[in-house]
């Protein structure tokens, strides 16, 4: 996909400002306003429009338990500092009997739901994930858990040589109950290429994503920016996002991040507030088919998080608990939830990952 735009005219201008209003975003509005409208400006018409959506003057939160089976990996991304090679001695995968004692702890401190992710690890068999989920429901039958991510599942169609959905329909059977968007980071060819040339591209990502969302499993999804993307590219991820909801509607959320500096091999750049509450705004603005809009705390903290509940997003994504693979500014506990919300000038709800509010999985 390639996003061509002229953006001299007076025209187009009024047309991409009387967009913010009403009718839907085109592409080339959407990059005219990320090139050219003020934060300020995208950020009112994005909080009126989140007004629109979001009733009454909520804010949510949810607690999670982040569980990272595995640190080793193949796929060997360029901005990970996480994973060990698959022939190193340091890496380790985790037991189930390992697995379930981090459900326990995370369980008996009322995080009732499991981000259950790790690397791309080629020597693990595909009954390992299956009996990890499986043991979970077992023990801890009210536990949502949200696993995997179209890299893992990907890889583990073409380690059993089955095919996508066979392999999502045996986690599901087995318990996964909702699905990250993860591994997205910039769906460009260029940028996967810089990412990882092992790495799904574009066209396998979105398969992925669209067949565990046509098989009815609800999932978030992401943009990862502030590296050597170009501007147009950014909008080009976003199109995608909004056509891969439009064509299943099981997108619950998305959510921005920045990379952050984790190895020399990977150039990040300063992403000033101005351009993360910019993105909040557009994202909120030009995804008119994704209700909610999550800022990340974890990576952005809370004096950004505040000012973007006021540029468009009702959700915090916090707390999480035991990060590994960022550096985490995140709220540790519910009530620093609760009081954050408070005293930003909005009511705190909590949510489960599937945002059914008032639930605590």
């Amino acid at each position: 996909m390639g996003i061509i735009v002229t953006m001299n005219s007076e025209m187009q201008m009024q047309s991409a400002q009387n967009n913010l209003q009403s009718s839907r975003m085109s592409d080339s509005d959407a990059l005219y306003h990320w090139l050219n409208t003020p934060f300020y400006d995208l950020a009112a018409a994005a909080d009126r429009c989140r007004k629109q959506k979001i009733p009454g003057n909520r804010v949510s939160y949810t607690m999670f338990r982040i569980i990272n089976y595995t640190d080793i990996c193949a796929i060997e991304c360029s901005f990970c500092s996480f994973m060990h090679p698959v022939d190193s001695d340091k890496g380790c995968t985790l037991t189930i009997d390992e697995i379930l004692a981090k459900v326990r702890e995370a369980y008996d401190l009322d995080f009732k739901q499991i981000f259950f992710q790790g690397g791309v690890n080629p020597k693990i068999p595909f009954e390992y994930y299956t009996n990890a989920l499986t043991s979970i429901k077992r023990e801890f039958p009210d536990v949502h858990i949200r696993a995997f991510s179209p890299v893992e599942i990907l890889s583990l169609s073409r380690c059993t040589h089955r095919p996508v959905e066979a392999i999502l329909s045996d986690l599901i059977e087995a318990g996964l109950d909702s699905f990250p968007g993860a591994g997205a980071e910039i769906l460009s060819t260029r940028m996967r290429n810089i990412l990882s040339v092992k790495k799904t591209t574009p066209d396998e990502w979105y398969d992925v994503m669209k067949t565990a969302l046509r098989l009815g499993l609800k999932a978030s999804t992401n943009i990862v920016w502030g590296s050597s993307e170009s501007d147009e590219e950014i909008i080009e991820h976003l199109s995608l996002i909004r056509k891969l909801q439009d064509e299943t509607g099981n997108i619950l959320s998305f959510v921005p991040w920045t990379f952050q500096q984790q190895t020399n091999r990977f150039q990040v750049r300063h992403v000033p507030v101005h351009e993360y509450l910019k993105m909040i705004s557009l994202s909120r603005l030009y995804l008119d088919n994704i209700d909610h809009i999550e800022v990340s705390l974890l990576v952005k903290g809370k004096q950004t998080g505040e000012l973007a509940l006021l540029c468009g997003a009702d959700d915090i994504n916090s707390p999480v608990f035991e990060e590994n693979v960022l550096r985490s500014y995140g709220l540790k506990s519910e009530k620093e939830c609760i009081d954050f919300i408070t005293n930003a000038g909005f009511e705190p709800v909590r949510r489960s990952l599937n945002f059914d509010y008032g639930k605590k999985s």
